[in-house]
């Protein structure tokens, strides 16, 4: 049976030590899988290897940060699941982090500040992403790759181009994390139509910035009309939403806790499929084997191997297909941005 988009919302809600037990007896046939987290002790970081922690899907929690990750594994390892902790400091044990593992979520770099774009970001978390996927590439190069450091439209291009320049490159692997504009998505449609947010499925494609960020509200699960003044109120709010989380804290940082929840449930799918389970869907930025763009978001068919087939855009409203023709410019440009980069990053590594 596919799972509901109630049940993913709830999933990681509805997560006890108990349920865990329970769980893990009734699980004892999947396969758990070796899961890296580079960036742990970052805001992002810690909440999502504590809800990690969690899974009865995980054997092996590696967490690498080039501080204060020790204390961060001491900490989530007195949870009493059955998952093991393991911490790594520093360029010396990046190797040994991440040997063997699964699936490697990248949540490492600067989170954004008042009047920052995720743009301001590139050149600091540019070369994070770009040193964490070379080195994934020397120890772990079949693993799936989530990319969640910002900016997405340009940092999944630089992981590409990393892996191609090591001849470990697999587009199934290498995916920018997404999730969690749907689930704003979901989050605001449900509030102003009065709905059960769990059980509100809105597909969003294109890239993870502003104006890239297309949501299909002609294609919300239950369908649900919107007049013209709605389409514009909410489509501003979801592309915008970050911004509005990191004016909200002043200062103390972006999106954390809600995108660690998103990061999580992304990585349960990821397990889910890989260990058979048939309709996984989530949607992700990759690159783009059914549009016009180098790289695009779409909700994506995952399989034991990664992505098993991009499911498209559907059939586009006017005014979906206008949003698109508005982020051409943009997105573009951001793709560009990090082929670049990665030309320049690799041409002084050699």
């Amino acid at each position: 049976m596919n799972r509901t988009p109630a049940q993913l919302m709830s999933l990681i809600s509805s997560i006890t030590p108990k349920l865990i037990r329970h769980a893990s007896a009734s699980l004892h046939s999947i396969k758990a899988r070796k899961v890296a987290v580079l960036g742990a002790s970052g805001g992002i970081g810690q909440p999502l290897s504590l809800l990690l922690k969690l899974s009865p899907m995980i054997s092996n929690l590696s967490l690498y940060d080039i501080q204060h990750a020790k204390g961060v594994g001491a900490d989530v390892s007195h949870i009493e699941t059955r998952v093991k902790v393991k911490a790594y400091v520093g360029n010396d044990e990046l190797a040994d982090a991440l040997k063997g593992m699964d699936l490697v979520l990248i949540p490492a770099g600067v989170p954004r500040k008042p009047g920052m774009t995720r743009d301001d970001l590139f050149i600091t978390n540019a070369t994070i992403v770009a040193d964490l996927v070379s080195a994934c590439a020397k120890n772990c190069p079949r693993a799936i790759i989530a990319i969640i450091t910002n900016p997405v439209n340009s940092t999944v291009p630089i992981a590409s181009a990393i892996m191609k320049a090591y001849n470990v490159y697999d587009e199934k692997k290498i995916i920018g994390v997404t999730t969690l504009d749907g689930l704003r998505a979901a989050t605001f449609v449900a509030e102003a139509k009065g709905l059960d947010s769990t059980r509100v499925f809105v597909p969003v494609i294109g890239g993870h910035s502003g104006n890239t960020i297309i949501p299909l509200l002609s294609q919300i699960s239950p369908p649900v009309p919107f007049s013209q003044p709605e389409l514009d109120s909410l489509t501003y709010r979801i592309q915008n939403a970050g911004t509005e989380v990191v004016e909200a804290k002043a200062g103390a940082g972006s999106a954390t806790l809600s995108m660690a929840h998103a990061g999580a449930r992304f990585s349960f799918s990821i397990l889910d499929a890989l260990n058979g389970k048939a309709g996984t869907i989530e949607c992700g930025y990759i690159a783009s084997p059914v549009t016009e763009f180098k790289y695009f978001a779409t909700p994506l068919l995952l399989g034991r191997n990664g992505v098993e087939k991009s499911i498209g855009v559907g059939n586009l409203s006017e005014y979906e297909t206008k949003l698109i023709e508005k982020a051409k410019h943009e997105l573009n440009a951001h793709i560009e941005k990090g082929i670049d980069f990665a030309k320049q990053y690799l041409s002084k590594s050699k």
